[in-house]
């Protein structure tokens, strides 16, 4: 059996993506119907000096559809711009970042693997190859916000489980 780049990316990519999705869809339910500000949600840190859920939701959809990008290109430098502010704008991004996964092709995926990508920020430049950077740098970016995205809803009380973080899972048929 071979196991391909795409293989090892963009399927599990598109199933927490889709979770993340979902989670978000709980937590707008859950703050309307316990009658929260949405920033409730929106704006939630784990930790004074941490970004805000919307950061991490943001993150997903930038360490997923972003970094296969900046492997096309590359290049990949950290986004700094504003996360959205609203359940719909966080819901977009995510809808954007899956339909871009989807786009892709396993012949366009798989042909990264040996291409140089340099991660740049400031006066920082780390090479890698393109396998090596979607799997080392991106992917685990990529859980780490998911979980932490994950992990906010939860310390808020939106009623999520381990089965919301799986999301759907390919099961044999």
């Amino acid at each position: 059996m071979s196991f391909s780049l795409y293989d090892a990316v963009v399927p599990s990519n598109l199933q927490i993506l889709g979770a993340v999705s979902a989670i978000v869809d709980k937590a707008e339910r859950w703050c309307a119907e316990n009658g929260h500000e949405a920033d409730k949600v929106i704006g939630a840190r784990l930790a004074d000096d941490m970004l805000p859920f919307a950061y991490q939701v943001k993150s997903t959809a930038f360490h997923s559809a972003g970094a296969l990008e900046g492997a096309r290109e590359g290049l990949f430098s950290p986004d700094f711009t504003p996360p959205p502010s609203d359940f719909a704008g966080l819901k977009a991004r995510l809808a954007d970042a899956i339909a871009a996964l989807e786009a892709a092709t396993p012949e366009e995926v798989n042909a990264l693997a040996d291409r140089e990508v340099v991660f740049a920020i400031g006066d920082i430049r780390m090479p890698f190859t393109g396998a090596n950077f979607l799997l080392s740098f991106s992917q685990p970016n990529f859980y780490f916000h998911a979980t932490t995205a994950y992990d906010l809803v939860r310390m808020l009380g939106v009623p999520v489980g381990k089965r919301d973080f799986l999301g759907r899972m390919r099961l044999a048929r």
